[in-house]
C-alpha cells in the first residue's frame, strides 16, 4: 500500500509557514534597527507654485507682518 500523500502536504505547508514567520520576524527586527530610515524617504514637501520638492521650504520673514496685524486686530477687541 502507498502512502497517503495526505501527510507530504502537511510538511509542506508547515515549512512554508515556518519560513513565513521567520522572515516577519527579520522584517520586524530590522525595522526596529532603523525606525526613521523608511519615514525619510516618504517624506515630500511642496512649494508654493505645487511643486514636489525632497527639501523642505525656505521660511519668510514676510510671515512676521501678518502675525503683527492679527495680534493687533485681536487687542482692539
Amino acid at each position: 500500500m502507498a502512502r497517503s500523500n495526505n501527510s507530504f502536504i502537511k510538511k509542506l505547508k508547515a515549512e512554508k509557514k515556518k519560513k513565513k514567520q521567520a522572515e516577519k520576524l527579520q522584517k520586524k527586527i530590522d525595522k526596529k534597527n532603523n525606525p526613521k530610515a523608511a519615514q525619510d524617504d516618504m517624506i515630500a514637501y511642496v512649494d508654493e507654485f505645487g511643486n514636489i520638492s525632497s527639501e523642505p521650504p525656505e521660511e519668510k520673514p514676510a510671515d512676521n507682518k501678518k502675525k503683527e496685524n492679527k495680534e493687533d486686530n485681536n487687542s482692539n477687541q
